[in-house]
């Protein structure tokens, strides 16, 4: 099954935000390095200027271990309804391949919902690892944004 269309993560969240506010969390280098990562991680650095052909890398620093870099280029800007780009480790695991993450964002009232396509990867372990990255991302952002409209 390497590389199947089958091993697509999809995720879909609220938010609770306006849909320029959640846009912005996913699209300003500042915004996004206050919530990105899994639990216990932190952004070092970040180079994230969100245009159509534009490339971007972000350093991670895990609780435990050395800092390491993911990088990409963006595919698709459409504020503040989609976002789209690659996505791949530097110095990669012999599971990893570089997929592509689409976002889209859409109005509900009060909140802003965020759908997550992000594929193919080659390996179950390696979506499972994704899926538990986001969610715990998605996790740091709405508490983060609950904070802010309080």
């Amino acid at each position: 099954m390497a590389g199947s269309a089958k091993l697509v993560l999809e995720i879909t969240r609220a938010l609770p935000a306006a849909r320029q506010v959640a846009f912005a969390a996913f699209s300003n280098a500042d915004e996004l390095a206050e919530w990105w990562g899994p639990e216990g991680f932190r952004t070092l650095g970040i180079d994230f200027v969100p245009r159509t052909g534009n490339a971007y890398r972000i350093e991670m620093q895990p609780p435990e271990g050395s800092a390491f870099h993911l990088s990409g280029r963006f595919r698709e800007v459409d504020p503040p309804a989609r976002l789209s780009f690659s996505f791949a480790w530097e110095d990669p695991d012999p599971d990893d391949a570089e997929t592509v993450v689409d976002l889209a964002f859409a109005d509900r009232g009060e909140a802003t919902e965020v759908g997550l396509t992000q594929g193919p990867f080659r390996t179950e372990a390696r979506r499972a690892l994704h899926r538990d990255g986001w969610t715990e991302s998605f996790d740091k952002l709405e508490r983060l944004l609950a904070a802010r409209s309080d």
